[in-house]
């Protein structure tokens, strides 16, 4: 009888030690989730500083380095929208998928002169030419002036960059292009020389604004009769002053061998912009965002969506006060709602979340200062932290030879878009048609172009809170741009029922689609030719 109770009173003890042990770990595992909550629920104004250059380590970083945990804050973790799979409206849309290229359809350069073409005869005289504008203005506006120097059978001379403009960039040709390569590689189309001769420098020479989109036959006649009377013409703007379309073949390649393989940028710039292309490539693939959200660019535009009314009146002041912007008084908010407005940071925010792509993707910020500073790029940089651009990826020192030169600048950021796994432009501006065109050209790379007129209406719900950000909305969002990311198709002609000039100036611009004209597919290419595929 003393041993049964002695047994019971083990396994009364026994059981007494397991409760306690549950009862501890329970309590502990309690609290370990209380420290992890409070660390998941950081508030949103927490600040998560950017590597420097030297944590950076930009050259010997694996490209299998994990992201989350160096730079993703802790709050956006375990977003399910930035997984690794998105389940969009028509599938699901991993990571690969998100970063594949559109498919070419074997799309390929196709610049060489056709068999008629015969080398640049003895000249008639002498073309100046005043290039105006930006850096991407002035490219179109020089290749055109290739073109035309081919056309009236005169010798280029190499132009002159705009100097007087907004940017006041004091740069020469050669400073922002390879002066040598760019007369060599056009040696078979057009003589280009570096400076009018002395003898002709007090010559008389006609200035001439060239008609707006015009044909061959306006130069022929019109312009190529001048040489007759005067041996030199100075063009006194080079932009838009040459059609689009319905151009003899051999001019058309001639402006892409112009733009895509003869004016290269001068070796300084191209061997910085390199430099930048690898340290975004050290972190993997890169997305290349062109955020014209500047002083300047809402200021014409008229856009005021999310600003201040100080700041809405500083840029009110600005435009009235710019004799060549034409459109004074603008209603911001019709603007907006037909699309003519840039994206905000913040809705470029809730656009790449809605896409899928995660809280570490890389991005490049291919403009200038961003009007609002840090604080119009929090919610932006809150979602996305590693946020790039030219000052974060280099030394002061490194940059110093271009800093004060809007157009080398310009040229840095324009060489590090067209190299990006993806571009996204803000806003359809001359450097966003620019590079789409270029991409197009060299394999028809990823281009994101955002439907800004359909965007702000999703945008107009979520800030109503009508529509929250989640499945639905990201699966709005991939099927408005399904067809909207750079895969190839022929160049659009311009809007029907438009007339005259408004014709010519509704017509997808030659240099943002070069397809038709210099992009064959390699199947349709002639058995002689180097590309021909089996």
């Amino acid at each position: 009888m003393v041993m049964e109770v002695k047994r019971r009173w083990r396994t009364v003890a026994l059981l007494r030690q397991v409760l306690t042990c549950a009862i501890g770990t329970i309590a502990l595992v309690a609290l370990l989730s209380i420290h992890v909550q409070d660390i998941t629920k950081l508030p949103s104004d927490a600040s998560y500083k950017l590597p420097t250059q030297q944590e950076m380590g930009y050259q010997k970083l694996s490209r299998e380095r994990s992201w989350t945990q160096e730079f993703s804050p802790p709050h956006l973790s375990e977003d399910p929208l930035t997984a690794h799979k998105l389940d969009g409206a028509s599938g699901s849309l991993d990571s690969d998928k998100l970063w594949k290229p559109p498919p070419n359809r074997d799309y390929v350069p196709c610049v060489a002169p056709t068999s008629s073409y015969a080398p640049p005869p003895e000249s008639r005289g002498y073309l100046l030419v005043d290039a105006n504008g930006g850096l991407n203005q002035m490219r179109a506006g020089i290749c055109d002036m290739v073109a035309v120097a081919r056309i009236i059978n005169a010798t280029l001379v190499i132009p002159d960059l705009d100097k007087r403009s907004l940017w006041q960039d004091s740069s020469n040709f050669s400073n922002v292009f390879d002066e040598d390569h760019f007369i060599s590689s056009l040696a078979n189309d057009v003589k280009i020389i570096r400076e009018l001769p002395k003898e002709l420098a007090t010559a008389t020479r006609a200035v001439k604004h060239f008609r707006s989109w015009s044909g061959i036959d306006y130069y022929k006649e019109e312009i190529a009769s001048m040489l007759e009377e005067y041996q030199v013409i100075r063009a006194a703007k080079s932009d838009s002053r040459l059609a689009n379309n319905n151009l003899p073949l051999d001019i058309q390649k001639l402006r892409c061998r112009a733009c895509y393989e003869a004016l290269r940028f001068a070796p300084q710039i191209e061997a910085m912009g390199k430099l930048l292309v690898d340290r975004m490539r050290s972190y993997g693939h890169y997305i290349a965002l062109h955020l014209r959200f500047e002083k300047d660019m809402l200021a014409f535009s008229g856009c005021t969506h999310n600003l201040s009314p100080e700041e809405a009146e500083e840029l009110k002041t600005i435009r009235e006060n710019t004799t060549w912007w034409k459109v004074k008084d603008i209603d911001p908010e019709e603007q907006r709602a037909k699309g003519y407005c840039p994206l905000t940071p913040k809705e470029v925010r809730i656009f790449l979340r809605a896409f899928g792509f995660p809280s570490n993707t890389p991005l490049y910020i291919a403009s200038g200062e961003i009007y609002g500073g840090e604080s119009r790029m929090y919610d932006l940089q809150s979602r996305y932290p590693l946020l790039m651009n030219k000052e974060k990826l280099a030394s002061v020192e490194e940059l110093q030879p271009f800093i004060n030169h809007a157009s080398q600048m310009a040229a840095l950021d324009y060489i590090v878009s067209v190299e990006s796994d993806i571009f996204i432009p803000t806003y359809s501006g001359n450097m966003a048609r620019a590079v789409e065109g270029h991409r197009r050209f060299l394999g028809h790379r990823k281009t994101i172009l955002p439907d800004r007129k359909a965007l702000v209406r999703l945008f107009d719900k979520v800030n109503g809170g009508t529509m929250k950000e989640g499945r639905n909305l990201s699966n709005r969002v991939i099927e408005i741009h399904k067809r909207r990311q750079g895969s190839p198709r022929k160049r659009k002609g311009p809007i029907s029922g438009t007339k005259g000039m408004d014709r010519y100036r509704s017509e997808e611009a030659f240099y943002v689609n070069p397809l038709p004209d210099c992009l064959c597919q390699k199947e349709s290419l002639h058995m002689n030719t180097s590309l021909v595929t089996k």
